[in-house]
C-alpha cells in the first residue's frame, strides 16, 4: 500500500480560533477514495535533507468533497532552517519567524503554500521539531488520479501530456487546486480524534475512544468532539 501525504484535515489550532477557512471542497468526480495510508507525524521529524528524499514516490492528495486529486511526487528541494551551522539564505525562514512564514516554525507535518508574483503557489512540507524550520518544497509530481480534473484546473485539454500537468511548484499547486487561503497550515499526516467513550452509563468522562477525524463510517458521528493526536 502506497503512503500519502493527504491534504485534508484542520488548521492548526491557533488558524481555527482566528476563523480561517477549512480544507477546500474542489470536485473530481473521479473517485472519492484516497489512495494508500497517511504517512505519521514521526515521518516528517527529521532534517529536510533527510525528509526530502524519503517524500519521493509517496503520493500527494487532495481529497475533495466530489473526488480525488492525486500525484505520485518526483521532484523536491529541501530548504534548511536558521538552527544550521551552514545558513542557507534561499529558505524563507532564514530572517526569522514572520506573520508569513510562521507555520514552518510550528510542528512538523504542515503544509506551508507561499504566493509568487502575486498569482501563483508553491507548497512546502514542514519538518523537523517545533521552532528549527526546516521544509521540503515539492516541485513537480506525476499525476495518478483525478488526471483530467488535474489538465482542467491547469487550462489544458483532458488529454494534455502528463509532464506539463504538474512539472513544477505553481503547476501541481494549479492542477491539485492548492492556495495559500485555503491550504497554508493543514496538517499533512495522520491524526487520530480522542474523545469520551458513547453509549455506556459509567466511566463515560474517560478519553478512551479513538476515531480518524471526519471519517464518514464513524458511529456516533456527531459526538466526535475531542482532542487530535498525532499518530506517531
Amino acid at each position: 500500500m502506497e503512503e500519502v501525504a493527504q491534504i485534508a484535515g484542520r488548521k492548526r489550532k491557533r488558524r481555527e480560533n482566528e476563523g480561517a477557512p477549512g480544507p477546500s471542497q474542489l470536485g473530481t468526480g473521479d473517485s472519492k477514495r484516497p489512495p494508500g495510508r497517511l504517512l505519521p507525524r514521526s515521518f516528517f521529524y527529521p532534517a529536510p535533507e533527510l525528509v526530502a528524499p524519503r517524500l519521493l514516490g509517496k503520493l500527494l492528495v487532495h481529497n475533495t468533497r466530489a473526488g480525488v486529486l492525486a500525484g505520485r511526487i518526483v521532484e523536491v528541494e529541501a530548504y534548511l532552517g536558521p538552527h544550521n551551522l551552514e545558513p542557507d539564505p534561499a529558505a524563507h525562514s532564514h530572517r526569522g519567524v514572520t506573520p508569513r512564514n510562521r507555520v514552518i516554525f510550528e510542528t512538523a507535518g504542515h503544509a506551508y503554500v507561499y504566493s509568487i508574483y502575486g498569482r501563483y503557489f508553491c507548497m512546502n512540507v514542514t519538518c523537523e521539531p517545533e521552532g528549527q524550520a526546516g521544509c521540503v518544497l515539492v516541485r513537480a509530481l506525476e499525476p495518478v488520479l483525478g488526471i483530467a480534473r488535474m489538465a482542467r484546473n491547469r487550462g489544458l485539454a483532458a488529454d494534455a501530456p502528463m509532464r506539463e500537468i504538474a512539472s513544477g511548484p505553481s503547476r501541481l499547486c494549479q492542477a491539485l487546486g492548492l492556495t495559500r487561503p485555503r491550504h497554508s497550515g493543514l496538517y499533512l499526516a495522520n491524526e487520530a480524534l480522542v474523545t469520551a467513550r458513547i453509549g455506556i452509563r459509567q466511566a463515560v468522562e474517560l478519553p478512551l475512544r479513538f476515531a480518524l477525524p471526519g471519517h464518514g463510517c464513524v458511529s456516533g458521528r456527531k459526538s466526535l468532539v475531542g482532542t487530535r493526536v498525532a499518530i506517531v
